[in-house]
């Protein structure tokens, strides 16, 4: 595993380092010393699974307040999305900024990314799915979000929104005191 930090503080994207013969290719996935090796959290506790259908629906931006905030490791596992995470972390050298990057089943990269980060995505294909890990149990009343549009990040998205939940659309302008 090759893990590239990211320009959020904290957040990396990880490849695989295969080893490939005539029958194909082997590659560790998860290993997690190698994530206590660069002080990042290896305890996931939880997995899950999205699966959206058409091209051009955005899902997020979200995370889980404290004392369930999580981090979260990301792998496409089919398709292909556009993946994008905004740093609220208050006390970051990197707060208010984002990234985004592409992941796809061809290129099998992951993202890692910390607690305190909003998440969130837009699919570049029909029928993408994706695999989750998080260091948090699900608590619906810990999670919230960030307005993908919001002027407060001026994220440049590769594609317009085609379909977007009503909550993901309406949360409020960002403030300081909000998350």
């Amino acid at each position: 595993m090759r893990f590239s930090a990211t320009s959020i503080h904290g957040a990396y994207v990880l490849d695989l380092e295969k080893r490939e013969d005539d029958r194909g290719f082997f590659a560790r996935t998860w290993d997690s010393s190698e994530f206590k090796k660069r002080g990042l959290s290896a305890k996931f506790v939880q997995a899950s699974m999205s699966s959206t259908s058409k091209s051009g629906t955005l899902r997020g931006m979200h995370f889980q307040k404290p004392p369930h905030a999580e981090n979260k490791l990301i792998r496409v596992t089919r398709g292909i999305m556009y993946d994008v995470m905004i740093d609220l972390r208050e006390h970051s050298q990197t707060y208010m900024q984002w990234f985004g990057t592409e992941l796809s089943d061809t290129n099998r990269l992951s993202l890692y990314i910390p607690e305190g980060i909003a998440h969130g995505f837009i699919t570049l294909s029909d029928n993408v799915e994706i695999h989750y890990f998080m260091t948090s149990y699900y608590k619906q009343e810990s999670q919230t979000g960030v307005r993908y549009d919001d002027p407060a990040f001026k994220i440049k998205w590769p594609i317009e929104v085609a379909k977007i939940s009503e909550k993901d659309a309406s949360y409020p302008d960002f403030r300081r005191d909000s998350v």
